[in-house]
Protein backbone atom coordinates (compact mmCIF):
# COMPACT_ATOMS: atom_id res chain seq x y z
CA UNK A 1 0.00 0.00 0.00
CA UNK A 2 1.24 3.43 -0.88
CA UNK A 3 1.22 5.44 2.37
CA UNK A 4 -0.25 8.91 2.44
CA UNK A 5 -1.78 11.14 5.07
CA UNK A 6 -5.25 9.62 5.44
CA UNK A 7 -7.33 8.48 8.42
CA UNK A 8 -8.64 4.94 8.88
CA UNK A 9 -10.69 3.94 11.94
CA UNK A 10 -9.17 1.03 13.88
CA UNK A 11 -12.03 -1.25 12.74
CA UNK A 12 -11.45 -0.51 9.03
CA UNK A 13 -9.62 -3.11 6.94
CA UNK A 14 -7.30 -1.92 4.19
CA UNK A 15 -5.78 -4.56 1.93
CA UNK A 16 -2.39 -4.42 0.24
CA UNK A 17 -1.63 -2.47 -2.92
CA UNK A 18 -4.16 0.33 -2.42
CA UNK A 19 -3.43 3.93 -3.29
CA UNK A 20 -5.32 6.26 -0.92
CA UNK A 21 -5.07 10.03 -1.27
CA UNK A 22 -4.23 12.59 1.39
CA UNK A 23 -7.06 13.78 3.59
CA UNK A 24 -9.27 10.74 2.97
CA UNK A 25 -11.27 9.39 5.94
CA UNK A 26 -12.33 5.74 6.25
CA UNK A 27 -14.76 5.04 9.09
CA UNK A 28 -16.03 2.07 11.14
CA UNK A 29 -16.12 -1.46 9.69
CA UNK A 30 -15.25 -0.41 6.14
CA UNK A 31 -13.13 -2.60 3.87
CA UNK A 32 -10.89 -1.21 1.14
CA UNK A 33 -9.79 -4.12 -1.05
CA UNK A 34 -6.60 -4.60 -3.06
CA UNK A 35 -5.54 -2.49 -6.03
CA UNK A 36 -8.01 0.34 -5.41
CA UNK A 37 -7.14 3.88 -6.38
CA UNK A 38 -8.80 6.46 -4.12
CA UNK A 39 -8.28 10.18 -4.56
CA UNK A 40 -7.68 12.92 -2.01
CA UNK A 41 -10.23 14.14 0.55
CA UNK A 42 -12.68 11.27 0.10
CA UNK A 43 -14.98 10.17 2.91
CA UNK A 44 -16.22 6.62 3.53
CA UNK A 45 -19.00 6.15 6.07
CA UNK A 46 -19.64 3.09 8.19
CA UNK A 47 -19.75 -0.37 6.58
CA UNK A 48 -18.50 0.60 3.11
CA UNK A 49 -16.84 -1.97 0.83
CA UNK A 50 -14.60 -0.92 -2.05
CA UNK A 51 -13.88 -3.96 -4.24
CA UNK A 52 -10.61 -4.68 -6.05
CA UNK A 53 -9.54 -2.37 -8.89
CA UNK A 54 -12.17 0.31 -8.20
CA UNK A 55 -11.10 3.84 -9.12
CA UNK A 56 -12.43 6.85 -7.21
CA UNK A 57 -11.50 10.46 -7.89
CA UNK A 58 -10.97 13.16 -5.29
CA UNK A 59 -13.63 14.47 -2.91
CA UNK A 60 -15.90 11.44 -3.36
CA UNK A 61 -18.39 11.10 -0.49
CA UNK A 62 -19.60 7.56 0.21
CA UNK A 63 -22.33 7.25 2.83
CA UNK A 64 -23.02 4.25 5.11
CA UNK A 65 -23.65 0.74 3.76
CA UNK A 66 -22.46 1.22 0.18
CA UNK A 67 -20.57 -1.46 -1.78
CA UNK A 68 -18.58 -0.20 -4.77
CA UNK A 69 -17.94 -3.24 -6.95
CA UNK A 70 -15.17 -3.98 -9.44
CA UNK A 71 -15.97 -2.18 -12.69
CA UNK A 72 -17.10 1.06 -11.05
CA UNK A 73 -15.25 4.32 -11.69
CA UNK A 74 -16.30 7.50 -9.89
CA UNK A 75 -14.84 10.79 -11.03
CA UNK A 76 -14.19 13.77 -8.73
CA UNK A 77 -16.88 15.23 -6.44
CA UNK A 78 -19.30 12.27 -6.68
CA UNK A 79 -21.83 11.70 -3.85
CA UNK A 80 -23.06 8.15 -3.14
CA UNK A 81 -26.05 8.19 -0.78
CA UNK A 82 -26.71 5.77 2.08
CA UNK A 83 -27.32 2.15 1.05
CA UNK A 84 -27.27 2.89 -2.69
CA UNK A 85 -26.35 -0.13 -4.81
CA UNK A 86 -24.09 -0.80 -7.78
CA UNK A 87 -24.25 -4.03 -9.76
CA UNK A 88 -21.49 -5.39 -12.00
CA UNK A 89 -23.00 -8.43 -13.76
CA UNK A 90 -26.16 -8.34 -15.89
CA UNK A 91 -27.31 -11.92 -15.23
CA UNK A 92 -25.75 -13.17 -11.97
CA UNK A 93 -26.06 -16.82 -10.93
CA UNK A 94 -24.58 -18.37 -7.82
CA UNK A 95 -23.42 -21.52 -9.61
CA UNK A 96 -21.91 -19.76 -12.66
CA UNK A 97 -18.70 -17.73 -12.40
CA UNK A 98 -18.99 -14.49 -14.37
CA UNK A 99 -15.96 -12.56 -13.07
CA UNK A 100 -14.78 -12.10 -16.65
CA UNK A 101 -18.11 -10.45 -17.54
CA UNK A 102 -18.01 -7.45 -15.18
CA UNK A 103 -19.53 -4.39 -16.84
CA UNK A 104 -18.03 -0.94 -16.41
CA UNK A 105 -20.10 1.79 -14.75
CA UNK A 106 -18.82 5.36 -14.81
CA UNK A 107 -20.20 8.01 -12.47
CA UNK A 108 -19.04 11.32 -13.89
CA UNK A 109 -17.83 14.44 -12.09
CA UNK A 110 -20.21 16.03 -9.62
CA UNK A 111 -23.01 13.46 -9.95
CA UNK A 112 -25.12 12.56 -6.89
CA UNK A 113 -26.89 9.25 -6.33
CA UNK A 114 -29.59 9.25 -3.66
CA UNK A 115 -30.19 6.83 -0.80
CA UNK A 116 -31.28 3.30 -1.75
CA UNK A 117 -30.93 3.94 -5.50
CA UNK A 118 -29.76 1.04 -7.69
CA UNK A 119 -27.45 1.52 -10.66
CA UNK A 120 -27.62 -1.37 -13.13
CA UNK A 121 -24.12 -1.98 -14.49
CA UNK A 122 -22.90 -0.84 -17.88
CA UNK A 123 -24.49 2.61 -17.68
CA UNK A 124 -22.79 5.97 -17.32
CA UNK A 125 -24.15 8.59 -14.94
CA UNK A 126 -23.65 12.04 -16.50
CA UNK A 127 -21.79 14.99 -14.98
CA UNK A 128 -23.69 16.82 -12.23
CA UNK A 129 -26.77 14.61 -12.69
CA UNK A 130 -28.97 13.90 -9.67
CA UNK A 131 -30.44 10.42 -9.15
CA UNK A 132 -33.35 10.53 -6.70
CA UNK A 133 -33.59 8.28 -3.66
CA UNK A 134 -34.86 4.78 -4.46
CA UNK A 135 -34.46 5.16 -8.23
CA UNK A 136 -33.46 2.18 -10.37
CA UNK A 137 -31.21 3.32 -13.22
CA UNK A 138 -31.35 1.01 -16.25
CA UNK A 139 -29.90 3.29 -18.97
CA UNK A 140 -27.41 6.10 -19.63
CA UNK A 141 -28.09 9.33 -17.73
CA UNK A 142 -27.25 12.65 -19.43
CA UNK A 143 -25.27 15.44 -17.79
CA UNK A 144 -27.35 17.66 -15.45
CA UNK A 145 -30.35 15.28 -15.62
CA UNK A 146 -32.79 14.92 -12.70
CA UNK A 147 -33.89 11.28 -12.58
CA UNK A 148 -36.39 9.52 -10.29
CA UNK A 149 -38.46 6.33 -10.08
CA UNK A 150 -38.39 2.62 -10.85
CA UNK A 151 -37.44 2.25 -13.61
CA UNK A 152 -35.88 5.69 -13.50
CA UNK A 153 -37.24 8.46 -15.66
CA UNK A 154 -35.82 11.91 -16.30
CA UNK A 155 -38.15 14.61 -14.95
CA UNK A 156 -35.99 17.68 -15.44
CA UNK A 157 -32.57 19.26 -15.17
CA UNK A 158 -30.44 20.45 -12.24
CA UNK A 159 -27.61 22.92 -11.77
CA UNK A 160 -24.15 22.08 -10.46
CA UNK A 161 -25.47 23.14 -7.04
CA UNK A 162 -28.31 20.58 -7.30
CA UNK A 163 -31.21 23.00 -7.88
CA UNK A 164 -33.92 22.34 -10.43
CA UNK A 165 -33.46 24.44 -13.56
CA UNK A 166 -36.47 26.14 -15.12
CA UNK A 167 -35.65 27.03 -18.71
CA UNK A 168 -37.32 30.01 -20.41
CA UNK A 169 -38.69 30.01 -23.97
CA UNK A 170 -35.20 30.77 -25.31
CA UNK A 171 -33.67 27.80 -23.48
CA UNK A 172 -31.91 29.66 -20.64
CA UNK A 173 -32.07 29.11 -16.88
CA UNK A 174 -30.29 30.53 -13.82
CA UNK A 175 -29.36 28.54 -10.72
CA UNK A 176 -31.09 30.21 -7.76
CA UNK A 177 -28.09 29.66 -5.47
CA UNK A 178 -24.98 30.20 -7.61
CA UNK A 179 -26.62 32.57 -10.15
CA UNK A 180 -24.77 30.66 -12.88
CA UNK A 181 -26.51 30.53 -16.26
CA UNK A 182 -27.35 27.35 -18.20
CA UNK A 183 -28.54 26.70 -21.72
CA UNK A 184 -30.73 23.85 -22.97
CA UNK A 185 -30.11 23.06 -26.63
CA UNK A 186 -31.07 19.84 -28.47
CA UNK A 187 -31.97 18.17 -25.17
CA UNK A 188 -28.50 18.84 -23.70
CA UNK A 189 -27.62 21.25 -20.90
CA UNK A 190 -24.43 23.28 -20.71
CA UNK A 191 -23.28 25.87 -18.19
CA UNK A 192 -22.53 29.22 -19.81
CA UNK A 193 -19.32 30.73 -18.50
Amino acid sequence: MEKSDYFAHKTAVIDDNCKIGNGTKIWHFSHIMSNCVIGENCSFGQNVVVSPDVILGSNVKVQNNVSIYTGVICEDDVFLGPSMVFTNVINPRSAIARKDEYKKTIVKKGASIGANATIVCGNSIGEFSLIGAGSVVTKEIPAYALVVGNPSKQIGWVSEYGHRLNFDAKGFAICPESKEKYQLNNNKVAKIY
